[in-house]
């Protein structure tokens, strides 16, 4: 594995800072039942990382102290570790919004076999990977395989009433999709994309959800160091330096979300958290070395992080170029959506 930190040289990205913190992003482990090419996480069935029940309650008693709106569920694949359903009831019962980051063929592993109906009955926002439409794709970036057990995931997911609205807001159940792109480049436009998806989706597998999301491929962990080998690392970042769009600036999800890794500490963003970039705040002012100290969740209950300085280094390109990118999908959709169709099915393949 290419560690790819060192190669992240001082491109002048600016300095930014913290707005209202509403979201806390918790990776429950780096296990994951895939072991995809983009995954910027490194997740694999042979990782072992997983986060244990007393960070968990550090977890609650933090939604609890902040009055946090979402928590956001993410791994490897989060429903593998087993205090996923505690977890999840404790925020649910907080009037807590919650996102499961679903890789969809969790859902048909031996022992999981009701996970569908438990996100149902708790009214879990799925937020589904599902690279591209086509068997191929898929196939070709996350395993054989995976797109007929990630359609039959879909299935599942759509009886029980996820991704059909009722009039009712409150009562849907929320189901979107997530895109990254095939190699080194940028995702195509947002909304084309979105439109083929559910045309393609309903036509050839009876399938509807609620929104796509486009995520931008980030040169870290196992896609950046694929870059490295191929000698992509440079001409990947040198795209994402081009494509800078200082507008998106101001949306960037690592000003109103944190990251809490397996063990508890916390960090801008789950990209920093792979490099190992923890958050800094004003109580690390003074030390000296302060970029190696790490924050614990537990040492943020009284703490307003807003007006807050965010790590930044040039993997920070990734969420700024073009239409942008966040966990929630294109920064700028709307404006950059201008492109038809044919268009965004052709840079999707």
């Amino acid at each position: 594995m290419h560690a790819t930190l060192h190669l992240m040289k001082s491109r002048g990205f600016p300095h930014i800072r913290r707005k209202v913190l509403d979201t806390l992003q918790v990776n429950l482990g780096y296990k994951c039942n895939q072991a995809c090419f983009h995954c910027h996480v490194n997740a694999s069935p042979d990782r072992k990382e997983m986060m244990s029940l007393e960070t968990v309650d550090d977890v609650i008693a933090f939604m609890a102290a902040t009055k946090i709106k979402t928590l956001d569920l993410t791994g490897g694949a989060p429903e593998l570790n087993d205090h996923f359903r505690y977890l999840v009831r404790a925020a649910r019962a907080m009037g807590v919004r919650v996102i499961d980051r679903c890789n969809l063929t969790i859902l048909e592993e031996p022992g999981f076999e009701d996970l569908a109906q438990f996100l149902a009955d708790h009214q879990v926002e799925v937020s589904a990977s599902l690279p591209c439409y086509s068997q191929e794709n898929v196939d070709k970036q996350r395993g054989e395989g995976v797109f007929e057990t990630s359609i039959a995931g879909l299935k599942k997911l759509n009886a029980l009433g996820y991704g059909k609205s009722t009039g009712h807001p409150d009562i849907d159940l929320v189901l979107n999709l997530v895109f990254n792109p095939q190699g080194p480049k940028l995702p195509p436009p947002q909304e084309a994309l979105e439109a083929d998806y559910h045309r393609l989706l309903q036509q050839n597998f009876g399938i509807v959800f609620n929104h796509l999301f486009t995520i931008t491929n980030m040169p870290i962990q196992r896609f950046g160091s694929t870059l490295v080998s191929k000698g992509e690392f440079e001409p990947y970042m040198d795209l994402l330096v081009s494509s800078f769009q200082a507008h998106n600036l101001d949306h960037v999800m690592c000003r109103t979300l944190i990251s809490v890794d397996y063990q508890g500490y916390v960090y801008d963003c789950d990209f920093n958290q792979m490099l190992a970039l923890p958050l800094q705040h004003k109580s690390h002012a003074k030390a000296q070395d302060s970029q190696q100290i790490k924050t614990h969740l537990r040492d943020l209950m009284n703490v307003d992080l807003q007006g807050n300085p965010i790590v930044v280094k040039d993997h920070c390109y990734g969420c700024t170029a073009g239409q942008g990118s966040s966990c929630g999908g294109a920064l700028d959709a709307e404006r950059n959506a201008s492109s038809n169709s044919p268009t965004a099915l052709a840079a999707a393949e």
